[in-house]
């Protein structure tokens, strides 16, 4: 009780020995209490920290350096520019590595790419070439010389008959493939016969039948090639100016003979001794006359291929049946 005697152990529990009195303990001098542990780790611990990171790395106060002013030199000193190196067995190689660096295909891998270079050129080369434009060969065209010098006689025949040429000198007139000879006189069947080119008059005189009985064929050259339109003669005499039995030579170039030619009895030579008219038209002639068993009249020179209203007036004269 306040202001009463001090209470006893016997007071407070029968049978405590009286002398025994409680006395106030001495205070104790206060002792700090930490705080409790945050359930919830600090944000600085959860801050951008992977978890192979050392904690004393974790330890550093996260804030943005100054980078201006007069803290921007602390800064340097209390955030180092270099990070700890990471030990322990779960660490990185903090060597730096390239991102070039981690494909190394080595000395085969280089030689096996240079290949494969090479090989991808060759194609594009081979496909470049095979796509190259290309000019076929053109065979030139084949000119007949038979129609060719056919259509150059025609137009001249519708040139002035002054302008008109004859072929070239020196050139020989084609060999038809088969002649036609007359065979008159003493043979067995007088006519016409057809002999092949370069025949001989034995040839004609065969085809004819041969000569009658009695009948002298030594005046003949039996041995002479025939020409085409010839007229052979066998046993008889021939009356002076009459057509001879052999073929006469040709004038000379662009000069008549010395009368007429016979169209009947006329050769390709002679044929080709008239002006204008060159192998090739004198050849035309002679077809045209076997083609109607010989000429009747000199206006029939009309009907061949070749010989035009100028041209007739300029043989009409020189020609006769």
């Amino acid at each position: 009780m306040p202001g009463g005697p001090p209470l006893t152990w016997a007071d407070l529990l029968p049978g405590w020995p009286d002398d025994v009195t409680l006395e106030p303990a001495e205070p104790r001098p206060a002792t700090p209490v930490s705080p409790p542990p945050p359930l919830v780790p600090a944000a600085e611990d959860l801050a951008i920290r992977p978890p192979w990171a050392p904690a004393a790395a974790a330890q550093r106060p996260l804030r943005p350096p100054a980078l201006f002013g007069p803290d921007a030199d602390e800064d340097d000193d209390e955030y180092p520019q270099d990070d700890p190196p990471l030990t322990g067995a779960g660490a990185f190689d903090s060597a730096p590595r390239s991102r070039l660096g981690a494909f190394d295909p080595g000395r085969r891998g280089v030689k096996a790419l240079a290949a494969v270079a090479v090989l991808v050129v060759v194609i594009a080369a081979l496909l470049a070439w095979r796509a190259r434009p290309r000019v076929d060969p053109v065979a030139p065209p084949r000119i007949d010389p038979a129609a060719a010098d056919a259509s150059l006689t025609d137009a001249a025949d519708d040139a002035d008959p002054a302008t008109s040429a004859k072929a070239a000198p020196g050139a020989k007139p084609s060999a038809p493939a088969a002649v036609v000879v007359a065979v008159g006189g003493k043979v067995r069947k007088p006519g016409l016969v057809h002999l092949p080119s370069g025949a001989r008059v034995a040839d004609a005189l065969q085809a004819a039948g041969g000569a009658n009985p009695g009948v002298d064929v030594a005046p003949l050259n039996l041995a002479r090639k025939v020409t085409d339109g010839e007229l052979i003669m066998v046993g008889v005499t021939l009356a002076p100016g009459s057509a001879p039995t052999a073929p006469a030579g040709p004038a000379a170039p662009g000069q008549p003979g010395a009368g007429p030619i016979n169209l009947n009895t006329a050769t390709l030579a002679d044929l080709d001794t008239l002006p204008g008219v060159g192998p090739v038209l004198a050849q035309r002639i002679l077809q045209a006359r076997d083609a109607q068993g010989g000429f009747r009249a000199v206006s029939d020179l009309r009907q061949v291929s070749g010989i035009g209203a100028a041209r007739y007036e300029q043989l009409k004269e020189l020609v006769t049946v």
